[in-house]
Parts: C-alpha cells; structure tokens; sequence
C-alpha cells in the first residue's frame, strides 16, 4: 500500500511544502512571506500559527484530501547534537525546539508544524537528519582550546540522502563504504563518511573549512581577535561579517556562483583568483578528509547548488580526483530527501529514533 506524506521546509522568507506518494512528488508549492509579515513576530516559534494557516489554506485550495495522508514530515532545527536519523515529534523534541535549543532558526518549525497538524489528524511526524546530526568521532572535538571545541554543524539533510542514493545506485550498502561528501550551496560543508556515520566535518555555519558565497569559514584566528577588539564593530557586525557577509559576499557582492562566473568571464583577473581560492580551500577540506579515512575512500560525492557548475567540479575533480573516483548529484532535493526518511521507517527499514 501506497504512503502519502506531506513535508514541510520552513526557511527564513518562505514554506516550501510537498506532497509525495511514496517517492513521487504529487505537488509542491513555495509559499513565500514579506518582510513586512515576518516582522510582525517578536520570534520564530511567534510565526506558527500564521504558517501553520497558509500550509491549511492551500491544501483547501487544491482540493487535497488531508485523510490520505499517512504521515507528516517536518525539516528538523536547532536541536542538541543528535546521531543521523527520523525522529518521531516528541514532546521532548517539541520543547527543544520551541525554546531554539541550540539558536533560534525557521528550520525549527519543521518538527512544530508537522506535530500541530500530525495530531490534528492523528497521524505520526517525524523530522530527518537536522544540521546538529553530530556523529564525530572522539579525536575530531578536540579544538586546541578546551573551551572551544569543535561541534558537528553541516548539512546531513542533504549529505546523508546522497551518500544513499550513491550506495543505492551502485548496488551497495551506505554502512559499507568510505566517502567524502562534498555539499556546496551558501554554505559549505565537506564530511568524512565512514561506514554509515560522519566521524569528521568541517563546520558548516561559523566555524573552519573552505570560505563559500556566504561565509567566511576558516579566518586566522589573531587578526579576528583585534578585530572583535578593534572597538570598530559590534559583536553582531563582527559575526555578520563571518556569516552571511563573508565568502563571495565579502569579496565580490554576490552570494551567487554564476553572477561570480559571469564576473570572471568579463575578464576581471581579481574574481579569478578569489574563484580559484575558493575551489583550492574545498580541495584541501577533500584532502583532509581523506586523511580522517586513512586513504580509504570509495568515492568523492559533490552535491549542492554549485555542483551544477562544470567549470568548479572539473577544477575539484583535477584537483581532488587523485583520491577516489567523483560522482556528482547537482542541487539538493530536501523534500524528498525527508519524505524518504520517514519511508524507511513507515517501511519498516529503519528504526524510528527516540530524541
């Protein structure tokens, strides 16, 4: 018998939602918010109700049996570090995220939304793989400085289905193979898959690895000192500039590869170096990441929304392909993504996880 799930992605101006019939996509819609509607709410969790309505409101306009549903699937937030897996919505996890456990983030009222309209219906929610999927094996956390240790933030949504979709499509098992994922979108992230768990990774949001179009990644770490000291700016100008401001944003104006592309091919010699800086600091995360699995890699897997551009993946290749075959999935497919979390489970391939 068929699943039919609907999925909810919360993202800072927008609902993407989709309904799905085991993998088949039914329909999808991007609801998109104003500035002016967000900023009537003091926080996230404020804003439930008004997206919980406009998700109703537009299955009532599709005519959209909600009783064919069998389950509801949320995108997972802000939560304490966590192993991989589909959650079920639990009041624990509820609380978890109304509080913004580890920050406030549109992401957290995934798993809210799934469980009002889950227990309206009396159907299961559950979330998939949120950013705080932390798998690292003990010797990654080790900063150099105890009070800082270093903490797994990335994107295991989308790292984790492709790292399946390869096994799957090669006939083989996720938990018996060695991969390096390399996921760029605004952010990057680049994890050492080994047998089924993520044993190290470059932090995602604000911490080491490659600069991206949005974030500044690794800084040397004196010359931020001064910064932060400077008395030029504020803790959140400082932080602006690390996250959101940084990377190609910082350098060139754009947090967008192909305006980066177009830029280069005008002819601007600067934008080259900054683009070829970019694809050398990805590469040097590939190559260590191949050290955390002592040399034993079965694939490179790059993935996100600059893996659609053949100039960057070429360069990587040329760079990284030594190590282990490339296989490129271009984009990220949350959606589905979260749909087939919640299938291995309703399928009874996976355990659900207990939060």
């Amino acid at each position: 018998m068929s699943i039919k799930s609907l999925i909810i992605n919360p993202g800072s101006t927008s609902t993407k939602i989709g309904v799905f019939e085991d993998e088949t996509l039914l329909f999808e819609e991007t609801l998109r918010h104003t500035t002016e509607e967000i900023a009537q709410y003091s926080s996230i969790v404020d804003q439930k109700d008004f997206r919980k309505k406009i998700i109703l409101d537009l299955m009532e306009k599709k005519n959209f049996d909600m009783k064919s549903l069998k389950v509801i699937v949320g995108r997972g937030g802000m939560l304490k570090p966590i192993p991989s897996g589909t959650y079920a919505v639990t009041e624990e996890l509820l609380h978890d995220l109304m509080i913004g456990k580890q920050g406030e983030h549109a992401s957290n009222l995934g798993g809210i939304l799934a469980k009002e309209i889950g227990d309206s219906l009396g159907l299961p929610s559950y979330i998939v793989d949120p950013v705080v999927v932390d798998e690292l094996m003990p010797i990654a956390r080790y900063s150099g400085v105890p009070e800082l240790p270093r903490t797994s933030v990335f994107h295991a949504l989308n790292q984790k289905a492709v790292a399946k979709r390869y096994a799957k499509e090669t006939g083989t098992s996720y938990d018996s193979l060695n991969l390096i994922v390399v996921h760029m979108g605004g952010g990057v992230s680049v994890g050492a898959h080994e047998k089924g768990k993520v044993i190290d990774i470059f932090n995602a949001l604000d911490g080491d690895g490659a600069f991206s179009p949005e974030r500044a990644g690794a800084v040397p770490p004196g010359a931020l000192i001064k910064m932060c000291f400077s008395g030029k700016y504020t803790e959140k100008e400082v932080y602006k500039k690390l996250v959101g401001g940084g990377g190609f944003n910082a350098y060139l104006g754009t947090n967008d590869m192909r305006n980066v592309e177009a830029i280069v091919q005008k002819g601007d010699k600067e934008a080259a170096l900054i683009r070829d800086a970019f694809i050398l600091q990805v590469a040097k995360d590939i190559g260590s990441m191949a050290c955390v699995l002592k040399g034993k890699v079965d694939q490179i897997i790059m993935t996100g929304g600059i893996a659609y551009n053949k100039g960057v993946t070429d360069d990587l290749t040329e760079r990284a392909g030594f190590i282990a075959p490339v296989t490129i999935y271009p984009g990220e497919d949350e959606l589905l993504a979260l749909a087939q979390g919640a299938l291995r489970v309703m399928n009874g391939e996976e355990k659900v996880m207990e939060y």
